[in-house]
């Protein structure tokens, strides 16, 4: 039996993002993936949100991705559009890029990083004990590790196997989109009717890009050239001749959350912990900062640095996390529903997030800018992350997110040069002397008091926040980064 630390089913963005993490710790890490090669047939997601891109950013890789997407200033909610260039980030816009090209950038990454992937295979079955997690392949072969992370997607097998539940919503609408030929000239465009959104487009000389809504929720097995054709002739009245599909696929609003993100050795990433609408596009977000949450406190216990009970922190954040992402669709796809009594509810949508204020708020929630996790009373910078600032050392000017690159976290002091002494930790956290001239400025909070000091964890959120008096730094230190190392 093969062995490593970690293993990771599923090789999508969440499990590649995980992936990387766990080898910038220096932690033994593989990934399962059932695809021959990295190639995606069909279309997922279709960009990246501000935060999104700020991790990337946080681990030198943003630049990989920005050379390749399309920048569009625009959030939307519901189709509602959400400036963002005015917020107070780097990256203030929605980057558009296919899933496709953003799974093959991560990919390469991973492959720097040595990470193995055991491709055109799949789990088929695990079994864990108090010591570790036995998985069994389809090819026959089992791999044995100390810990198992299912981002094997909505049908997760790994949650099935682990006996987590995972309640929430039926669909009450379902799409199909497909790229395929037309015979005749289609109706190109947005339509909406009584049976809801559909749009017909054209790929750059190339396939149909279709999007269609059906008539009747759709079963979950996969859709057919008859499926696509009988949803257009319901919308259009004819099916234009469609033929040779390049891929059609079938999405719906079905709406569920895990009861819990892990049970025991096996963890939960992505949509293998939560499933929603595509409204918004938060789905690939919200994994990848799942697997950025969870990567370095797995490291940390693999490495034997901190203790079992930090894993319990992952479900504390992150459920919240996804939790509103789903109320956030459910109510998006409720804005989209064609009767009239809901268009005059959209159009009062619209109004209301015209207006200042309400569209910071809905575009900070959408773009993943206002998470915050509930670290306990204190500093606004307290849980949220911290921002990119421009800081001048002794070795010259730095980015805050240059210090992430290495995922180490990072004791940044920004009064008395010298102030501070972390020895017993400095095996784990960088110590940076830094001045800083300018506001502090946080999405939708505004201008904060500029702190003394922060100790920022290598998810890029701020643990602590004080000054020369170290009130509460040792505590901070030792729950998050593990005990001191004895002198």
């Amino acid at each position: 039996m093969t062995e490593h630390a970690v293993v990771i089913a599923g090789g999508g963005p969440t499990g590649l993002m995980l992936a990387g993490e766990l080898a910038l710790a220096g932690t033994d890490v593989a990934i399962v993936e059932r695809r021959a090669s990295q190639g995606l047939t069909g279309s997922r997601a279709g960009g990246l949100h501000s935060r999104t891109i700020e991790v990337l950013d946080q681990r030198g890789i943003a630049d990989r991705f920005l050379s390749q997407g399309q920048v569009a200033q625009v959030g939307l909610f519901s189709l509602i559009p959400l400036d963002i260039s005015d917020f107070p980030t780097r990256h203030n816009y929605v980057l558009g890029l296919w899933q496709n090209h953003i799974e093959r950038i991560l990919a390469g990454w991973v492959g720097e990083l040595g990470v193995p992937i055991y491709r055109g295979r799949g789990v088929t079955g695990m079994a864990q004990d108090d010591t570790g997690v036995g998985v069994e392949l389809s090819d026959g072969q089992s791999l044995g590790a100390e810990y198992l992370v299912g981002c094997d997607g909505g049908r997760s097998l790994i949650r099935k196997a682990a006996g987590i539940e995972f309640p929430g919503w039926d669909p009450t609408t379902s799409s199909l989109i497909a790229e395929v030929e037309m015979a005749e000239e289609p109706e190109w465009g947005i339509r909406r009717d009584s049976l809801g959104l559909h749009s017909l487009g054209r790929l750059e000389d190339g396939p149909v890009r279709v999007m269609v809504t059906e008539e009747h929720v759709g079963p979950t097995t996969e859709p057919t050239l008859r499926d696509l054709s009988e949803a257009l002739i319901a919308v259009y009245g004819t099916d234009y001749g469609i033929h040779s599909p390049t891929w059609i696929s079938r999405f719906t609003d079905m709406t569920r959350q895990a009861a819990a993100y892990r049970d025991g050795r096996v963890l939960l990433a992505g949509d293998a912990a939560h499933v929603h609408a595509p409204d918004g596009g938060q789905g690939l977000q919200t994994g990848v900062q799942d697997a950025v949450n969870l990567g370095w406190k797995l490291a940390q216990v693999v490495n034997r640095t901190s203790p079992e009970s930090l894993l319990d922190t992952y479900h504390a954040e992150r459920h919240p996390v996804a939790a509103r992402v789903l109320r956030n669709t459910m109510a998006q796809i409720a804005l989209r529903r064609p009767d009239a009594r809901t268009k005059a509810l959209r159009d009062t949508m619209s109004e209301l997030l015209g207006m200042d204020e309400p569209r910071r708020r809905f575009a900070a929630m959408i773009s993943g800018l206002d998470i915050h996790y509930d670290l306990g009373e204190g500093h606004p910078l307290l849980g949220r992350r911290m921002p990119d600032l421009n800081l001048v050392t002794a070795n010259g000017p730095l980015r805050v997110f240059t210090l992430l690159h290495d995922a180490r976290p990072v004791l940044l002091n920004l009064g008395e040069p010298g102030g501070f002494d972390i020895t017993p930790w400095a095996d784990r956290v960088q110590l940076i002397d830094a001045e800083y001239v300018g506001m502090w400025e946080l999405p939708v909070l505004g201008a904060v008091t500029a702190p003394a000091a922060v100790l920022i964890r290598p998810d890029g959120y701020v643990a602590w926040v004080g000054d020369l008096s170290h009130l509460g730094l040792p505590d901070a230190l030792t729950t998050w980064f593990g005990p001191p190392t004895a002198a």
